[in-house]
């Protein structure tokens, strides 16, 4: 909002709903069911084969190393506890596909959920703890109610362990009755939220023998009985906040009262689930105080991300630290997050940072090497335009602390920072303060690497020409140094930062946006560039942070795009939300699988199955060739285009069967788009 005469007027996220199950793995489901009433029959080792058989044709086997290609490993060979992880690992994955939340179809303005989609979006609402209200998040409230600490069961869950996974899921199961038995009692006939219908929800709160908000939901459940009536009548009432403001949504109106030159009453923006005081939606939207972020609650969660990518890393590389990480700071994000990703950066240079007297963020606090307890790690960072633009005051806090962390005397082998920094200034004639330049971005007034644009429009030869784009757009310095001189060209000490690399990292913090429904993700990703600077040539690990749930996880890229694609690109729930809403909603299906392509070309980070099964979906079957003719042509035209040059890049390897019909397809679209008929 940087044009004085703008009147940006929020709007509700398109609805969402968990992603569910479908074909192999729903079946998955019902296998790893009957596994756990059979385990301890003489059934239980067939059934495990038949999970792992049916895991590898799903494609799990890349998320899950334990699950064996080999067929020659039996499950009559193993014991009880090697059976229970295996099945536990395929659980918890099913799971996180399952309850992945994601958006079907687009939002109409004006419109309010149904209270279907309401209840997904409550019970991840309901599954954050809430400091500031004194709010206890509900899956902690059942993990209480049965002597049970919800994180405990949340890294055995990610442990793979099966009574652990089976509880999570019992768990996730009894919030979304209880929500969905309070949701009930809100909406109309037609299955909308209504806001006569919530007046109905008052009476639920008050004293102790008043009907409970949820009902009988935990009825039967080994829950019954058992919750903290107290917290959970808090935790409901402000869930019936949150009901009250969506329904009172006002879009219509402020757009009609903006279009008339009337007063539009301002609002902040933001995720809905991270903080529900951005509803209700119609207000004429604005950020946050630049000068207060990151948040005391920032640094917490971005702590918690930085020791888990830390030991992720190191878990699959020897033990050893990784010496440095290329990261990107988005502007929305940080808005949204209030800096999570800022503090993430000071915290792996071992800084804290703090407010002086009147809360502005301003300060900087070294953490000594015995409390930090490990190696300060060298950061490269690459802020969007919009972060430049916005967060002035906060390019100059990164600064600062990278180069007090390359200033220590300390062992090399602890300072990475500095180690880096020494031999930059020995290799390119620099003071070290010169050398520990780390904050990296467009030039003033320049946005993005554009290479985007250039995967958009098939304008490019090959790889090199995309990362010669990045290098050439984003090698511009910011210098704390010398305040108000804008940001500067040093593109030799950015390509001397680059080759030092060993991850590359990006964080996904609302369940809205993923790596494949914007371009601006893979447009800012260096890893194939991190690769062809280093001089070894060695690919960087690449690692995504998801903390769009209570339960934060770090991912590999490809875990991401493969989970990406199952719950969106590949599911019937996504698709057909999305071919409802029409010719946009076509044109969506394909910015997916464009968005796909980009990341293959900048990480090769995509699994060839994921365009197979692509291919099955959209290609192959004539019905849904006619319906996305007839929606949108132009995108329909693309697809087949994306497919044909997924191909012809390299990237997708199928049968000349495939390549055939696509060249077909696309004469035949062609045709129709020119109106020729034969």
């Amino acid at each position: 909002k940087r044009r004085s005469y703008a009147n940006p007027i929020s709007s509700l996220p398109p609805p969402a709903e968990n992603a569910g199950l479908y074909k192999g793995l729903k079946e998955l489901k019902e296998l790893i069911a009957s596994y756990q009433g059979l385990k301890d029959s003489g059934r239980g080792a067939s059934i495990v084969n038949s999970i792992v058989t049916t895991a590898i044709t799903c494609n799990l086997d890349k998320d899950i190393p334990i699950v064996s290609t080999n067929a020659e490993v039996d499950a009559k060979n193993m014991d009880n506890d090697t059976r229970d992880l295996i099945v536990g690992k395929v659980y918890g994955k099913l799971m996180e596909i399952e309850s992945r939340l994601l958006p079907c179809g687009l939002h109409v303005v004006g419109c309010p959920p149904s209270a279907e989609e309401a209840v997904a979006t409550l019970v991840n609402i309901a599954g954050i703890d809430r400091e500031d209200e004194g709010i206890i998040a509900l899956p902690q409230i059942l993990a209480a109610a049965i002597g049970k600490d919800i994180e405990t069961i949340y890294r055995a869950n990610d442990a793979g362990e099966l009574k652990q996974v089976q509880l999570l899921q019992d768990i996730t199961v009894a919030s979304r009755l209880m929500v969905n038995e309070f949701v009930s009692k809100a909406s109309d006939p037609s299955g909308r939220l209504a806001a006569g219908a919530l007046g109905a929800l008052g009476g639920m709160f008050g004293n102790a023998s008043v009907a409970l908000p949820w009902g009988d939901a935990l009825q039967g459940t080994m829950f019954e009985n058992k919750v903290d009536v107290v917290a959970s009548r808090k935790l409901f009432e402000y869930l019936r906040f949150c009901l009250e403001q969506i329904v009172k949504d006002n879009e219509l109106g402020a757009l009609t009262e903006a279009l008339n030159g009337e007063y539009v009453l301002p609002g902040p923006g933001g995720d809905p689930i991270r903080n529900p005081k951005v509803l209700p939606t119609g207000k004429n939207i604005h950020a946050l105080d630049p000068q207060a972020i990151p948040t005391s609650a920032a640094i917490a969660s971005a702590k918690v991300v930085v020791d888990r990518l830390i030991e992720r890393q190191r878990s699959e590389n020897d033990g050893k630290y990784p010496e440095s990480i290329a990261l990107v700071l988005w502007g929305t994000d940080n808005i949204k997050t209030y800096g999570e990703s800022l503090a993430q950066v000071m915290l792996m240079v071992g800084v804290v940072p703090e407010p002086d007297a009147l809360g502005r963020v301003n300060k900087l606090r070294l953490i000594d090497l015995e409390e930090l307890g490990r190696p300060r790690i060298d950061v490269v960072v690459n802020c969007s335009g919009v972060f430049r633009d916005l967060f002035v005051n906060q390019m100059n806090l990164l600064d600062r602390a990278v180069k007090l962390a390359a200033e220590q005397d300390e062992p090399y082998e602890m300072n990475y920072v500095r180690k880096h920094a020494v031999e930059q200034a020995e290799e390119l004639g620099l003071s070290i303060r010169e050398a520990a330049t780390r904050i990296f971005s467009n030039a003033s007034g320049s946005y993005s690497s554009n290479v985007n644009l250039a995967v958009e429009n098939s304008s490019w030869n090959d790889e090199s020409q995309l990362q010669d784009m990045y290098l050439n757009r984003k090698s511009f310095a910011f210098n704390s140094d010398s305040p108000g001189s804008g940001m500067e060209t040093k593109t030799a000490i950015f390509k001397s930062a680059l080759s030092k690399v060993d991850v590359t990292f990006q964080n996904l913090d609302s369940s809205e946006i993923s790596l494949t429904d914007v371009s601006h993700y893979f447009d800012s990703d260096p890893t194939k560039l991190v690769a062809s600077q280093r001089k070894d040539g060695k690919m960087p690990a690449s690692f995504i942070a998801d903390t769009t749930t209570a339960n934060a996880q770090v991912r590999s890229l490809s875990e991401t795009v493969r989970l990406d694609s199952r719950t969106k690109l590949l599911n019937p729930k996504w698709y057909e939300g999305m071919l409802a809403s029409g010719y946009e909603g076509t044109r969506e299906i394909q910015k997916r699988l464009n968005n796909t392509l980009g990341w293959s070309a900048t990480s090769g980070q995509v699994d060839n199955w994921v365009y197979e099964d692509a291919n099955d979906v959209y290609m192959k079957d004539p019905e849904m060739q006619k319906r996305l003719m007839e929606t949108n042509p132009n995108s329909f035209r693309k697809m087949v285009a994306n497919f044909l040059e997924a191909n012809g890049r390299g990237y997708w390897e199928t049968s000349d069967e495939n390549i055939e019909r696509l060249r077909n397809l696309y004469m035949e679209v062609e045709d129709k788009i020119e109106g020729v008929e034969k």
